[in-house]
């Protein structure tokens, strides 16, 4: 739980430097864990759910490109930004890159 809250205080603390913040979905919900990995393991089932959840609240964010566009510029190593897992993105770089 720690690192969701981190991952979330540091998101409320770059909303000064990325204004679109202030319009995410996933701003405020407390199912904002679903977009950051557990400390304890999770079984492949519970990781698929807690994906599956986030990217729904994903789908309808106004600003789901430019966090994504965001993930990928600061190569984000960790949770669902734009939709997105993290292998997803790292897929999609090396897709553009090679």
């Amino acid at each position: 739980m720690g690192e969701v809250v981190e991952g979330m205080l540091l998101v409320a603390r770059d909303a000064e430097d990325r204004p679109w913040l202030r319009a995410a979905a996933c701003k405020g919900r407390e199912q904002s864990r679903a977009f950051y990995p557990p400390m304890h393991h999770e079984s492949r089932d519970e990781r698929a759910r807690r994906e599956s959840q986030a990217k729904t609240i994903c789908l309808g964010c106004p600003v789901q490109r430019s966090c994504l566009d965001y993930a990928l510029d600061t190569r984000e190593p960790f949770g669902i930004w734009g939709g997105m897992t993290e292998n997803e993105r790292r897929s999609l770089l090396i897709t553009a890159v090679g």
